[in-house]
């Protein structure tokens, strides 16, 4: 880690902020959804992003919540471009809604940011009866993800400018079951526990990209995929540990640089912190491991 005001690589630090790292930047002609867009990072990253030009979705479970935000937004910056829409990432049935309705309406999209997540949750189940952690911080964005590729593709084609697929993980996916991705037991509960499947899901956060990564050099498609782990903000992912929901900071300036910077062109399959590429567990290197994953989240999404 980047300590305070030590830089790395990049010329930024754990201190640089979202507003920093996108400095002089133009996003004009780019389109964006952000997935949790409401509060914390999310919010952040679309103010940010709205900021440098960016037209900004706002994929949000509650339409109410995140129109005030948009409004809030709005009075900063007047000339921001920002549409609320509707998701659930728990719920197969809203993705797919959400992904019909973005393709019928023929908006472009050169970036996705798979933001939205829940961490160390008592155990339940989802709509789909999923694990929850599992369910919401990978298979929901596997699925969305999917979906929208086509999407991606044909403006990546269009614009002439490679598409970037963000992918929020965390340094928690160091600590996930010893076996890496349970896929024998992800419904269990009698062997639930809340912290390692929260790492599990992290973990899957990273071996994502990586096979996405593998897909498109193998097609030659020109958009990157890359996961990394956010600094700390105050955000509604911590409402089952309030205790520890104590410290904000620098939060979205790692997804905004992915997102945005030029030096960050052509980079895939890394990952990333205090915007500069780090280094992940061996597991989140693990090629089969990526490929298992992706099967595995092919069948439990039921696509063809």
């Amino acid at each position: 880690m980047w300590f305070l005001g030590w830089k790395g690589e990049s010329g930024f630090s754990a201190s640089s902020t979202a507003e920093q790292v996108t400095q002089g930047i133009d996003g004009h002609g780019l389109t964006a959804i952000v997935t949790g867009a409401t509060s914390g990072l999310g919010l952040e990253t679309t103010r940010v992003l709205a900021l440098r030009g960016v037209h900004v979705v706002m994929a949000v479970r509650n339409v109410e919540s995140g129109t005030k935000v948009k409004e809030t937004i709005l009075k900063e910056i007047p000339s921001a471009k920002i549409d609320v829409m509707e998701l659930d990432l728990c719920s197969m049935a809203s993705v797919r809604k959400f992904a019909s309705d973005y393709i019928s309406s023929e908006r472009p999209l050169n970036i996705l940011i798979n933001n939205a997540g829940v961490m160390a949750t008592p155990f339940q189940l989802s709509q789909d009866n999923i694990e929850m952690q599992f369910a919401t911080n990978h298979l929901g964005h596997f699925l969305l993800t999917n979906l929208l590729l086509q999407t991606m593709k044909k403006t990546v084609r269009e614009c002439k400018r490679e598409g970037r697929i963000v992918i929020l993980s965390s340094e928690a996916h160091r600590l996930p079951y010893q076996e890496g991705i349970r896929f024998d037991k992800i419904n269990d509960e009698s062997v639930y526990n809340s912290y390692y499947a929260y790492g599990q899901s992290k973990l899957a956060n990273i071996l994502h990209a990586k096979e996405l990564t593998r897909r498109f050099k193998e097609e030659g498609v020109e958009i990157t995929a890359n996961a990394l782990h956010p600094g700390s903000i105050i955000t509604n992912i911590l409402r089952y540990h309030g205790y520890i929901n104590a410290v904000a900071n620098m939060g979205a300036a790692t997804q905004c640089y992915v997102a945005l910077h030029p030096q960050v062109k052509g980079i895939s399959g890394e990952y990333f912190m205090d915007s500069n590429k780090a280094t992940p567990t061996h597991l989140a290197n693990d090629s089969e491991l990526a490929k298992k994953l992706w099967e595995f989240s092919v069948s439990l999404t039921n696509q063809k």
